[in-house]
């Protein structure tokens, strides 16, 4: 039976003496829609995710969502890493949105690699790099981009044979904007007949209007 270091792409690099500090972690099976983690908790690991998708949220005073990133195979969460290093609190929350496995690297086991192993230290800090770099393009989104343009650009992304099965809430929460804000534009855009809307659904009628949205970057 093949072990689970050798199915994740972001262990492929390490060596020995590395891949013994995690060979008995055992991996956690997580059902779609666990809580991983919530503001104020404390950091108690390196979550590596082996199979699944996680996706990491801020929660505004006013209650807004707003989706921080995604955590899929071979990549890593940039908040439990700053977590580990600077020894501070989870400030977003995590959740699993599909059935997810998952391997926790305690901390000491954690700081003892990235002290002792300059492959493993590339891993974390890449892959924060990365994370880093996709956190700053959602800042330019939502500050730079009309919400008429980043919802058909999410909707253009997420769409399967031109539907997407979501609520106004969680598209609001994906692309940054409010419940009410994005269930106005969704209206708009039906009435354009662009899109049909149906409780937790939106299907693509006009790709070709949403993708000329899209292309627009500056707006109100």
């Amino acid at each position: 039976m093949t072990h689970w270091i050798e199915t994740s792409p972001a262990l492929a690099r390490l060596g020995a003496p590395e891949r013994a500090l995690l060979q008995d972690l055992n991996p956690m099976d997580v059902p779609k829609g666990a809580v991983l983690f919530r503001p104020g908790d404390a950091v108690q690991g390196f979550v590596l995710v082996l199979q699944g998708r996680v996706e990491v949220f801020l929660t505004g005073a006013n209650g807004r969502e707003l989706m921080l990133y995604a955590v899929e195979p071979g990549q890593t969460c940039v908040q439990t890493t700053l977590g580990l290093l600077g020894e501070a609190d989870y400030t977003g929350e995590a959740i699993a949105t599909t059935p997810s496995r998952i391997v926790l690297v305690p901390r000491p086991t954690f700081l003892r690699l990235m002290e002792d192993s300059p492959s493993f230290r590339a891993l974390v800090f890449s892959s924060m790099a990365v994370r880093m770099e996709e956190v700053i393009r959602l800042m330019e989104r939502v500050s730079f981009q009309s919400v008429e343009s980043r919802l058909a650009s999410w909707l253009l992304a997420r769409a399967e044979n031109s539907r997407v099965a979501a609520t106004h809430a969680e598209i609001a929460a994906q692309i940054g904007s409010a419940r009410e804000v994005v269930s106005r534009r969704l209206d708009a855009f039906a009435r354009r007949g662009w899109v049909r809307t149906e409780r937790g659904l939106v299907e693509i009628c006009d790709a070709a209007a949403l993708k000329r949205l899209d292309a627009v970057t500056e707006g109100a």
